[in-house]
């Protein structure tokens, strides 16, 4: 199942008991578990019937406590459990319920799970509990980036009908092509794009190129060049230089994971959509970093994701900052 289905399928009343939401796109996961939550919570206010739970400090007995708890002045109650496989080193992780967990959820209970991870081997039991096409049982929703130009121009279409954006042709293929696959820039520039083109107005190529921020593959390698190498005073150059040419701070936050999740998928063996010259140039950054490095920078980036929206007081400018010296470390 796609984010689209699910959104669709939830809009038309249909919960299932349970939801993987997989995939190396933190913003599709992000969006498909708002989604959920309202329709599960509904839009206001309801924190007894909010679970959230952590993979790296749930405990087995923690988590099937939680999915036999009745929702508490309310039709439903909502279980979010991240990444469950966090406990590998464990003797017996949360993971090694979650197969029985998915199994015996029942849909009159009103108990929604919802397990969100980056990566799961789907050979494992606990993954292949959740049925990929079979209405009413538990599903899979993809969470992975858009591959190749047409998918990502597919993107750009749909999140501008999703704001209200009219974009010409031109304006979308221009777009695509200087963001890439980085979706919470494109998400960024299309609301910007917008209120530089008026109220009803549509987006023109010409506004694009008049406002769109540049911060697609150039100024980011000089930035993750100057990170992997462990030059903390040049990556903090290269990163005034991209605030001061009017690049938002949540843009170029999303660059930098855009690129780190490349390098993760690199790391591990598999492909990106890309030209061949981006290609090498992700291999020889991924030969820089053991996998467990490249996870530790990625929820470095999601902490500092959190604070740019208003967690722990700091400033945008210097959670970045703070971000780029600890990923220079």
């Amino acid at each position: 199942m796609t984010p689209e289905e699910l959104r669709s399928e939830l809009s038309r009343g249909i919960l299932r008991p349970a939801y993987l939401l997989v995939g190396e796109e933190a913003l599709l996961r992000d969006d498909a578990l708002a989604a959920l939550r309202e329709a599960v919570l509904g839009a206001g206010p309801n924190e007894f019937n909010f679970d959230p739970m952590e993979g790296d400090s749930t405990t087995p007995g923690a988590l099937l406590d939680a999915v036999r708890t009745l929702p508490v002045m309310a039709p439903r109650r909502l279980i979010v459990l991240r990444e469950p496989e966090g406990r590998r080193g464990a003797s017996r992780g949360v993971a090694d319920v979650l197969g029985d967990v998915v199994a015996d959820l029942d849909s009159e209970s009103g108990v929604v799970l919802a397990v969100v991870a980056t990566q799961v081997d789907r050979r494992v039991r606990w993954v292949r509990a959740f049925a990929k096409d079979d209405p009413g049982k538990p599903v899979v929703v993809g969470c992975d980036p858009p591959r190749g130009a047409r998918a990502v121009m597919a993107f750009v279409r749909e999140e501008a009908v999703r704001q209200g954006v009219t974009l010409e042709h031109g304006a979308v293929e221009l777009l695509s092509e200087r963001a890439g696959p980085q979706l919470l820039m494109l998400r960024q520039e299309i609301a910007k794009l917008s209120l530089l083109a008026g109220d009803g107005e549509p987006v023109t190529r010409a506004h694009v190129n008049a406002c769109g921020s540049d911060c697609a593959e150039e100024p980011i390698w000089d930035l993750t060049d100057a990170i992997g190498a462990g030059r903390a005073a040049d990556a903090l150059s290269v990163l005034a230089r991209l605030l001061r040419s009017g690049a938002p701070p949540p843009v170029v936050l999303g660059a930098l994971v855009s690129h780190f999740r490349r390098l993760l998928r690199v790391n591990a063996g598999g492909s990106v959509a890309a030209p061949p010259f981006v290609v090498r140039k992700l291999k020889s950054q991924a030969e820089r970093y053991a996998r467990p490095q490249l996870l530790s920078c990625l929820r470095a980036i999601h902490e500092t994701d959190l604070a740019l929206k208003g967690a722990g007081g700091l400033g945008p400018e210097m959670a970045l900052e703070r971000l780029v010296l600890g990923l220079s470390g």
